[in-house]
């Protein structure tokens, strides 16, 4: 009976499994949580961030200085987690912790032209 009691209290074997919301290049339940399920606010509110992270990464490869490179990716990062790109937001992230590096610029260049082709296909 003692093992039983154990068994039903214990934490599941899955409870850092992975969700298939986190795996995709936007989290749509993260952004369905911040538009209260408004599809058509969705896409709009998807296409600003498409807009907006291509004009940041146009600042980051711009050859200005370092405070406008750290700013620009800043402000990717904080639209990114706003709309659930969280690749997006940890390759900033990693641009404006190290630098705008050739690795760090390559993923956060990668990361937001995934986003944008997802954010594309959504759009159809």
């Amino acid at each position: 009976m003692a093992a039983a009691v154990n068994i039903a209290f214990e934490a599941p074997d899955n409870l850092n499994g992975l969700t298939p919301s986190q795996q995709r290049p936007i989290d749509l339940v993260h952004l369905a949580t911040q538009t209260k399920g408004d599809k058509a606010v969705e896409i709009e509110i998807l296409q600003i961030f498409a807009r907006q992270a291509r004009g940041c990464l146009v600042a980051m490869t711009g050859g200005h200085s370092k405070v406008e490179v750290k700013a620009a990716a800043n402000r990717l990062r904080n639209a990114a987690m706003a709309v659930g790109a969280l690749r997006v937001a940890a390759a900033a992230d990693l641009v404006e912790t190290k630098g705008a590096t050739s690795d760090s610029m390559a993923s956060v260049s990668s990361a937001v032209l995934e986003a944008e082709h997802f954010i594309l296909k959504l759009a159809r």
